[in-house]
């Protein structure tokens, strides 16, 4: 379930700066009031209802403070919790639990509210051919976790960065002089330089639509803020051509008008920005 993109060295990476931003030179409270070799077990509550996301994470983390815990899992990531469960149990070092406490819930929690939207997203559309997409509209540094959530959430990624696709978006556009120019320099830019990358372009009327169709060689058209009956007569013209997508004050209440318009994705920042956290504890037990 874990994205290509994130690697273990990723995800290693990741735990080396939450840790530092947290710990630095030590928890001096556990230090100070923990024995060394004093070990405990505890246990990760739900006090929320949704779907749980971070678990594999979770497990990084404790691992890398103490390669001699155990986690026991009950509950897997994209699972549907409810208040009172219980998520895993490990058992450790209690210095290193407490060590681990922030950084796993922190992460935890936001993915977890992240995936719990995406899922319910994913409910609206599940009888229809249409995949919904994340964006770019995530916090920066964390970006993998929060995409990694949205799939967990039975959504899909879009691209992960600037770097692994073209989007021509109005600002591009404008900036280019047209389509046609933007779209032909895109071409003769990837040409050049030997890339094999999808080209997006954002249309912002009918008359858009159109000159994207007479230039070709794309791979999908986003329809950008498209009123309903717009958006269907805009999908029609494309014919199946190229992909399309639809964009733009895109909800959890209307995602399901769009894709009934019979576009191929829907993107929504929506599943990042939009998403609220799910309560969870960790707790040592007596």
């Amino acid at each position: 379930m874990r994205p290509v993109q994130i690697t273990d060295q990723v995800i290693e990476d990741f735990i080396k700066a939450a840790l530092h931003e947290d710990i630095r030179e030590g928890d001096h409270t556990a230090l100070a009031t923990i024995p060394a070799e004093h070990r405990s077990r505890a246990v990760l509550k739900i006090k929320d209802y949704g779907v749980i996301a971070g678990i594999e994470l979770a497990q990084y983390i404790f691992k890398h403070i103490d390669p001699t815990s155990t986690v026991t899992v009950h509950k897997k990531d994209g699972e549907d919790v409810f208040y009172g469960q219980t998520a895993f149990e490990v058992e450790g070092s209690t210095r290193a639990l407490l060590m681990a406490e922030r950084t796993v819930l922190n992460s935890m929690q936001r993915m977890s509210g992240i995936a719990t939207l995406a899922s319910r997203f994913a409910f609206e559309v599940s009888d229809l051919p249409v995949k919904v997409l994340d964006t770019r509209k995530t916090t920066p540094l964390i970006r993998f976790l929060e995409k990694w959530a949205v799939k967990i959430g039975g959504c899909e990624n879009y691209r992960w960065g600037l770097y692994d696709w073209i989007m021509i978006k109005d600002n591009h556009v404008d900036a280019a002089g047209g389509i046609r120019p933007a779209v032909e320099r895109a071409q003769a830019y990837l040409k050049e330089h030997n890339l094999s990358m999808g080209i997006t372009v954002e249309v912002r009327n009918l008359v858009e639509v159109h000159e994207v169709m007479e230039v070709g060689g794309i791979t999908r058209v986003m329809f950008d803020n498209f009123e309903i009956p717009i958006l269907a007569e805009a999908v029609a013209t494309v014919d199946g051509k190229f992909e399309t997508e639809a964009s733009g004050g895109i909800t959890l209440y209307n995602v399901r008008k769009y894709a009934l318009t019979g576009v191929n994705f829907v993107s929504t920042g929506a599943l990042t920005h939009s998403a609220s956290t799910l309560d969870l504890s960790l707790k040592i037990q007596k």
